[in-house]
């Protein structure tokens, strides 16, 4: 696909993914979700990817939410048809088997609060600013805001967001547990970078398995849960990086992980 609303920073292992239309804020229209769909399908394919850094242009934002202009046109079958395709997009994003993390400088509203909350880890700017503010516009979140908010920092919290559609610091978020860390902007590429390099140093399929189990975790009961744990975990113990990362371990040197 030819790019134009992104642009993708190629350095194996590690892929960085800006939004570019600093301009507009970063907002997210049609195109640019599908350029989000399609690049993150390609990365699935990519063995030479193994963690994606996902960020904004500009210093202002990360995404200031969706286009207001191609949600104004929006009926009943038109608008529940959009809000499914972003769910789709985020939803490819959230179930990446490769980590994803954003990095969060200036805001993150609306449509963009819920792709901070797509990818696995959020790190945030000191001058980052989250919030869903489509209250205000007479909509609620469309893209997955009103059941990944609540899962991650609880559902009384979630709903006094959701509700007042007011706009919360970088801090508040940290403290609720909307992101990981908070970090000067000058340092948050390097952060994340440091993150991701740290992971990418453990056993590949492992990794994964984490990502799968975490996710699919969330939407069954605890019982299924781990029973669906037992099961990865009888995956990894037949994987050769198990093999070498316990005789790693007991031969006391660095193991060295092909990722099967």
């Amino acid at each position: 696909m030819n790019y134009t609303n992104l642009l993708l920073k190629k350095d194996p292992p590690l892929l960085t993914i800006t939004l570019n239309r600093p301009d507009k804020l970063n907002a997210l229209n049609r195109r640019t979700l599908e350029e989000l769909d399609s690049a993150f399908s390609e990365i699935e394919k990519d063995e030479q990817i193994r963690g994606i850094l996902l960020t904004g242009s500009g210093e202002k934002a990360f995404a200031a939410g969706a286009d207001i202009a191609e949600i104004q046109a929006l009926d009943l079958t038109s608008g529940e048809a959009f809000a499914r395709f972003g769910q789709q997009v985020f939803a490819r994003i959230e179930n990446c088997t490769k980590p994803v993390i954003a990095l969060v400088n200036g805001f993150a509203l609306g449509g963009g609060c819920e792709l901070a909350m797509a990818c696995h880890l959020r790190l945030a700017s000191e001058n980052a600013k989250f919030g869903q503010p489509e209250v205000n516009l007479g909509l609620i979140p469309g893209y997955g805001g009103t059941q990944r908010m609540a899962r991650l920092i609880g559902k009384g919290r979630a709903l006094e967001l959701l509700l007042t559609g007011n706009m919360i610091d970088a801090q508040r978020a940290y403290e609720m547990g909307l992101v990981n860390q908070v970090i000067s902007a000058e340092t948050l590429v390097a952060a994340g970078q440091k993150i991701l390099n740290t992971i990418l140093k453990k056993a590949p399929l492992a990794a994964s398995y984490v990502l799968e189990t975490v996710n699919r975790g969330l939407n069954v009961s605890l019982e299924d849960g781990i029973r669906l744990e037992a099961d990865y975990f009888g995956k990894s113990c037949a994987s050769n990086d198990m093999k070498e990362g316990t005789s790693a371990f007991l031969e006391k040197r660095k193991p060295e992980f092909k990722g099967k």
